[in-house]
């Protein structure tokens, strides 16, 4: 998943555009607009880092394309599934975690 793509995943869960992430994460806007527009080859790791400092993920989750897990706080769609008032401890959490990573694993072969 590009760069792009994690943001705007990202801001939608928090439920903000990029002007409000310029804002909240200290980031010129036009740093922003131009890793849209002219991608994002030659990003600061300053910029990176506060990305990762603000969605609170790993620098691996922002700056790799290849890493598509950005932890615990990734959005999922599982939990929707789960019966009403049935909430997962941490343990099973983890590893339902733990489970998708392993479905996610297999996709790459």
């Amino acid at each position: 998943m590009k760069l792009t793509e994690k943001l705007d995943l990202l801001m939608k869960e928090k439920g903000i555009n990029r002007a409000e992430l310029s804002r909240e994460a200290d980031i010129p806007y036009t740093t922003l607009s131009s890793l849209y527009d002219k991608g994002y080859e030659n990003v600061k790791l300053s910029t990176l880092k506060k990305l990762a400092d603000y969605f609170e993920c790993s620098l691996d989750y922002i700056a790799d394309d290849d890493v598509i897990e950005k932890g615990h706080n990734e959005p999922t769609t599982i939990a929707a599934h789960l019966p009403d008032g049935v909430e997962l401890t941490e343990e099973e959490q983890q590893d339902l975690d733990e489970y998708i990573q392993f479905i996610l694993s297999r996709r790459k072969k």
